[in-house]
Formats: C-alpha cells, structure tokens, sequence
C-alpha cells in the first residue's frame, strides 16, 4: 500500500521583499513595487493585472468612492490601454480573484457588493495597522512557538 503523505495547509502567510527606496516613481510602479514587496505580485510577473486593481482603488479612495467589481475591470483595462499594456488578466473571474486577495491582506474591504480601500485610510496607515501589527505580528508568534516548542 503506498504510503500518504500529509499537506500542510498554512493558516496565513505573507511574503515580504525589500527594494530600492521609492525616489520619483511613477505612480504606477510605485503601486507596482508594492504589491511586489508583499507578495501580490511575483518578480518577472507579466501578469500584473493586481496592480491596476489597486491603482483603480486607490484613486477612487482619495473621492471617498465606493466601485463594484466591473467599474473596477473597466477602470483596470483603461489605465492598461493607456499604459500600452496587454490586456492580460481583465476577466471578470480574474479581478474579482485579485480583490479578495487583496481583502485576504487587509488592503481593501466589501461592503455589500462593493469595494474599497479599507476604510479609505491611507495606504501606510493600512500597512501599519492591519499587515505590520495584526497579520504578521500574529504570524511570527506562531512561528516563535514552533520554535519554543522544540527546545522541549
């Protein structure tokens, strides 16, 4: 009989890179660079439709502007046109995958069915609060007792 091997399913998890300092970035690649530094987005991704999802978002936090999932496609797909980017990943499948990833780290909450950056609070304030003192304050407690369990 062949021998069954158990999956680990993490209850939460979070990568973390570092970059250069953000002088004079375009806001675009800003939003880019961090969605790379927490793991939305993987380096040498061409799917990066993430990035427009929160760029969408964030433009519209700063008029306080609730928008569902297709004004959210629609607003995706212009700021690529306008960037010259291929249309990659605008299905309506796909952005409503790349919002509940972003709900999954705390950046944008549903309200009904709409979305918007949690709060409408600043992005850093976001960061801060829900990703940096709450999501991987928690994740590094757990870690901290596996390892206080094996010195036992």
């Amino acid at each position: 009989m062949p021998k069954t091997i158990s999956r680990d399913f993490p209850l939460s998890e979070i990568t973390l890179r570092r970059y250069e300092k953000p002088y004079n970035m375009p806001r675009r690649e800003l939003i880019r660079k961090i969605c790379l530094s927490v793991g939305l987005l993987q380096p040498g991704d061409s799917r990066d439709i993430v990035v427009d999802v929160l760029h969408v978002l964030h433009n519209a936090s700063k008029d306080k502007k609730l928008l569902n999932s297709e004004d959210i496609k629609k607003q995706a797909t212009e700021l690529r046109k306008k960037s010259n980017l291929p249309l990659k990943g605008v299905a309506s499948s796909n952005i409503r995958r790349q919002l509940k990833r972003l709900r999954e780290l705390y950046l944008v909450e549903k309200l009904k069915n709409d979305y918007r950056i949690t709060e409408f609070e600043n992005m850093n304030i976001l960061f801060e609060e829900k990703i940096e003192k709450y999501y991987l304050a928690a994740i590094i407690k757990r870690v901290q007792e596996y390892f206080q369990e094996l010195k036992h």
